[in-house]
């Protein structure tokens, strides 16, 4: 999915400690034909937005809020 490109809204945040040391940031993903995607985001971005913001992503780059 690294150079996939899409946008969509995002439904639901998450972040856990998966392996006992690191946090990782997900967004969940609603994207236009209404599929759903779950992204590994870092902490700025998911600090940045909230349910219902709209994120994007071009291909080969890390997703942004748009």
């Amino acid at each position: 999915m690294a150079n996939d490109s899409w946008e969509g809204t995002v439904v639901k945040k998450s972040r856990g400690l998966l392996d006992g040391s690191n946090m990782y940031r997900r967004l969940k993903i609603q994207l236009a034909d209404g599929s759903t995607t779950k992204v590994k985001v870092d902490r700025k971005l998911w600090d940045a937005v909230a349910e219902g913001d709209t994120v994007s992503k071009a291909g080969g780059q890390d997703p942004v809020k748009s």
